[in-house]
């Protein structure tokens, strides 16, 4: 049973918007070890933003031709992400994307723009084992103080 969960976990964090932001914090708040919960968050986010890294080019194209018979209209987290990727440049727009825009568009958009895979790659497993770690201890320490002051 307690497989299942952390496979749940898992699959949480590898779809887009839900992420590690939002999935370690409550992976760790229902009991489960927060080193289990921070490392299976990162795999999971990392599973998927590989495969959009290596699986780019069809990607983009799925999206170009659903995109045909749709009305182009305004995206704010792309629109959030250019203005990074133009202030900041790649390490922003991977180490700001999990908070700001999340890591599957920072990915797209990073590819969009021109970086290389190795590169968007490498930036991107810092940033969201960076965050897990980030979401993790920040949990940790903000769910004792919480029960700590329920004790007192």
């Amino acid at each position: 049973m307690i497989f299942a969960e952390y496979a749940l976990i898992f699959l949480a964090a590898a779809t887009p918007w839900l992420e590690i932001a939002l999935v370690i914090p409550l992976g760790i708040v229902r009991g489960h070890s927060p080193i289990l919960v921070m490392l299976t968050g990162f795999l999971g986010n990392m599973l998927t933003v590989v495969l959009l890294i290596v699986l780019f080019e069809q990607v983009k194209t799925y999206f170009a031709k659903r995109s045909k018979n749709e009305k182009p209209k305004k995206n704010k987290r792309q629109e959030r992400g250019r203005k990074i990727w133009n202030k900041y440049g790649l390490p922003g727009l991977a180490l700001l994307g999990p908070i700001l825009i999340g890591t599957h568009i920072a990915a797209f958009i990073g590819m969009s723009l021109g970086a290389q895979k190795s590169w968007t790659l490498l930036w991107l497993t810092i940033s969201i084992g960076v965050w897990s770690l980030v979401f993790g201890v920040g949990t940790m320490l903000g769910f004792d103080f919480f029960v700590q002051g329920q004790e007192n």
